[in-house]
């Protein structure tokens, strides 16, 4: 056949092969779920593409001095579902034109026959300089496996690349790639969307430890490394159940998506769950539980990788040791590392283990502990089980972890680590791994807790008081500052049994409490701020601070000083352990606004509400004639303004609002201003005009089309009719636009907004988040009276999105309700928004009854 007649008939030839390869990929997915064997399908699949391959290269008559390699994880003889299928074209010397030709059909074909190929051709002499400027092109190749051709050529490669490997080097140049491949993924396994392949934990840190033993000689497979001592037969064991699970969950998702897809997304996680056999726990939801067991799996992974790289490393590149500095009759340093004196140390005295983690903290000098007695621990911790809490020793042990000066959330984070926690307090032990998927909770619980313990101790370094001056100047007044990492261990502990984790949580404290001896004082201290650790941010973010009632009732639950600058505290970490987006300087300055005032009235400096509309009115006069405004002009606005007013806002507002329309008070053009909020993050809006319907729903519809979020709303009408409302925005896509340009830009989108005399359009939608369209927020409404009878307090709790604002003033405007204020909280993609109102028809029960109809129906769309 002519070399034309050879190309064109070459498309029918490779037919068969391509049906071939989908009809035993189809074959090898319909058979996983019936018997799920993880290994045996990557092998069987391996060997599916081995056969296609090698029938291409002899159809295509590839000269015999060339040779098909497998690299990479297709090279170990483990291909995933839909994974890249790595292939080497090994050459005796660089091609010549009919070579090339011959080896572009090659890639053609591959792509063809239905092989998502990363291919290279390569002479042995380019792979070795490949390899020695690259070290994930080294390992790639260190897994060749022949497929096909020269036997001769594949043996001097293997033997040209085995002679080049500096097993030093490449120990170094492996640890130094995982570090940086981890802090790609925050050093973190609890990511919300983690990857089961490059995640800390993932399947990539157990190839590591393969490869790097592979490279000094000591084996290819897990087993050998049995033989060298390396491990023991209980690693190995948990080892391979590990890195089956994860194997398992990869294929799976593989299957599910339909394509290479290594996250574990939000999108699959409720179907990988299902397929699993997995089903909703209580108040615990399927995709949580799934996620459980796949943190709890890499958490094992990332300790095992730990002590194997230890053990590796002292095999590789031992160092001499040096002179023992010994601490005790238990434990010495040896080249800057603890070691045990005794292998079963820890088996036989329990509380060493805790000693371990405080002799860390007290010897700065120590940098971690040996491969042995790494090792030893985590032996120890799955075998003495209640003894360790038993041990008198003990509670003695970890109070005195938490009162050391320096290294509490290192310690307690390698405590959890290596599964020490969780075994001290069993009820941190259930909550280990356990998501939240909550939207907007970005950390597993114990990981939250963790921060929050971590963000208390960042209070007291000085280093960070420039952070936040006030909780760092409380801090560091605070006696006995244990009790406060006591409550932040325990504050969310008993999140997922259904009930109130709050007060569940309060009996695991107090019970810790008298066992570890603490003052009485403290231990209640410690159950107190478990059971009220939301109260604060509910207060603060919801209530309205200008309310003397609401500070009043406040000061009267934390009753002393000293509970309300631990609950002050908690607040802050807490809310800043949830989610880097949840924090910002709006929440700061309520929550420090709250302290302060209820720290006023403890002290008895509370004044009624005549004496502070007196006081608010005096300062906003001061600031008005330091800014030049003639005396008396102020009375124009301030005869059509009432208490309410006085009581709502703050003396800058009120001099800024005096300042802007003291002499537009019967203006028949609307007055849009807008500034840099003083003291606090975003931007202030006043709007000044008629009052006319759907006024409010018309100001959100421009705040959401123009993409910026409403925080606080504070809504007023004159005594004349004339609507005084108030903004706090916040900008979420930071716009790089100057100060004077963004207020610029505001005032004239408000004021267009407010020009239009067009009816409203329906109002503005966006995106709804993966996150959100997978764990949706059942929409919760709940309407009471107030303490005067006088309004009623609407909340609302539903999924985040734009224009939801906008439809819950439209739903308040149809049943003729009028708002007084909002205060718009937003945790992550949660809201959770609080509106004072009013309306004739509040006193009706069947009115009420729709009205929450109407609002669940908006919040759904």
């Amino acid at each position: 056949m002519s070399a034309r007649a050879n190309a064109l008939a070459f498309p029918v030839q490779i037919a068969d092969l391509k049906q071939r390869l989908a009809t035993g990929r189809r074959t090898l997915q319909e058979a996983y779920p019936l018997r799920p064997r993880p290994a045996a399908t990557l092998r069987r699949h391996a060997r599916l593409v081995d056969g296609v391959l090698r029938e291409l290269w002899r159809r295509l008559e590839v000269p015999p001095a060339l040779a098909l390699v497998a690299v990479g994880g297709y090279g170990r003889g483990e291909l995933f579902p839909y994974s890249d299928v790595d292939v080497l074209v090994l050459l005796p010397a660089p091609a010549e034109a009919p070579l090339r030709q011959t080896l572009e059909r090659l890639v053609g074909a591959l792509w063809d026959v239905g092989l998502d190929t990363a291919h290279s051709v390569r002479t042995v002499d380019e792979c070795l300089e490949q390899a020695r400027k690259d070290i994930t092109i080294e390992t790639t190749l260190m897994e060749a496996r022949l497929l096909a051709g020269s036997r001769t050529l594949f043996r001097r490669f293997r033997s040209a690349l085995e002679a080049t490997v500096d097993a030093q080097a490449f120990l170094r140049a492996k640890r130094l790639e995982q570090e940086q491949r981890h802090q790609r993924y925050h050093d973190a396994s609890t990511n919300l969307e983690p990857n089961l392949k490059e995640s800390p934990g993932g399947l990539r840190d157990l190839q590591m430890i393969l490869w790097i033993a592979q490279a000094c000689g000591l084996g290819r497979r897990w087993r050998d490394l049995v033989r060298n001592g390396l491990i023991a037969e209980e690693e190995l064991r948990q080892l391979r159940r590990q890195e089956a699970k994860l194997q398992d969950l990869r294929i799976r998702l593989h299957y599910l998506a339909g394509r290479r897809e290594d996250r574990l997304l939000f999108d699959f996680q409720t179907a990988l769950a299902r397929e699993l056999g997995i089903t909703d726990r209580g108040a615990r939801r399927a995709s949580e539980l799934l996620m459980q067991r796949y943190y709890r799996a890499a958490k094992v992974v990332a300790q095992l990788n730990v002590i194997l790289l230890l053990n590796l490393e002292a095999r590789i590149d031992p160092r001499p040791p040096g002179e023992p500095h010994v601490l005790n009759d238990r434990f010495q340093v040896v080249n800057g590392l603890l070691m045990a004196r005794d292998p079963n140390l820890f088996l036989e005295r329990p509380s060493a283990i805790l000693e371990s983690f405080l002799l860390m903290q007290q010897h700065r000098e120590i940098k971690g502990r040996d491969a042995e007695t790494l090792r030893a621990l985590w032996r120890a911790v799955g075998q003495v089980g209640g003894r360790l809490r038993r041990d008198p020793e003990s509670p003695k042990l970890f109070m005195q972890i938490l009162r050391q000066p320096t290294g509490i959330t290192r310690e307690l984070r390698r405590m959890n680590r290596y599964g020490v926690l969780g075994l001290y307090i069993p009820a941190f032990g259930r909550i280990v791994g356990q998501m939240q998927h909550d939207l907007y909770h970005v950390y597993t619980v114990d990981e939250h807790i963790l921060m929050v313990v971590r963000n208390l101790r960042r209070f007291a370094v000085t280093e960070f008081a420039h952070e936040y001056p006030l909780c760092s100047r409380l801090m560091a007044e605070f006696e006995r500052p244990e009790v406060l990492y006591l409550a932040a261990l325990f504050h969310d502990i008993a999140k997922g049994r259904g009930g109130d984790h709050s007060a569940l949580g309060a009996l695991e404290a107090r019970r810790f409490c008298r066992r570890h001896d603490l003052l009485p004082e403290d231990a209640e201290l410690v159950a107190w701020l478990v059971q009220h650790h939301l109260v604060m941010s509910h207060t603060a973010q919801k209530q309205d601070l200008s309310d003397p009632e609401v500070i009043a009732r406040f000061a009267r639950l934390v009753a002393t000083d000293r509970r309300l600058t631990a609950l002050y505290l908690l607040t802050v970490a807490d809310i800043r352990g949830t989610s880097p987006k949840v924090w910002n300087a709006w929440k700061a300055k309520l929550l420090e606004d709250l302290y302060l005032l209820t720290r006023r009235y403890l002290g008895g400096q509370m004044p009624a509400p005549a004496s502070i509309i007196e006081t608010r009115q005096g300062e906003a006069l001061r600031l008005l004639r330091l800014a030049a405004v003639p005396e008396g002009v102020h009375k124009r606005l301030w005869s059509k303004l009432d208490v309410a007013y006085f009581l709502r806002h703050e003396p800058q507002e009120i001099a800024w609002h005096t300042r802007v329309l003291n002499y537009r008070v019967d203006t028949p053009t609307p007055v849009v201003k807008a500034r840099l909020a003083p003291g606090a993050e975003g931007i202030q809006v006043l709007v000044y005009c008629a009052d006319r319907p759907q006024l409010f729903a018309r100001l959100c519809d421009c705040f959401a089309r123009i993409n910026f979020s409403i925080v606080e709303a504070k809504i007023y009408t004159t005594r004349h009719g004339y609507a005084l409302d108030s903004f706090l925005v916040l900008d979420p896509e930071n716009k790089p636009l100057s100060y004077r340009d963004l207020t610029s830009y505001i005032e004239y989108e408000v004021s267009q907004a407010l020009d239009s005399a067009a009816p409203l359009g329906p109002p503005p939608s966006g995106r709804v988040s993966r996150q959100m369209k997978h764990f949706p927020i059942p929409p919760e409404v709940h309407l009471q009276a107030d303490d005067y009878g006088r309004h009623h307090i609407l909340s609302i709790v539903a999924g985040d999105r734009t224009g939801l604002l906008s439809r819950v003033a439209r739903v308040l405007h149809a049943h003729g309700i009028n708002v007084h204020s909002a205060r718009i909280t937003t945790l992550g993609e949660r809201a959770e928004d609080t509106f004072l109102i009013s309306g004739g028809r509040l006193g009706d029960d069947k009115a009420v009854v729709q009205l929450e109809t109407d609002l669940l129906e908006a919040l759904k769309t």
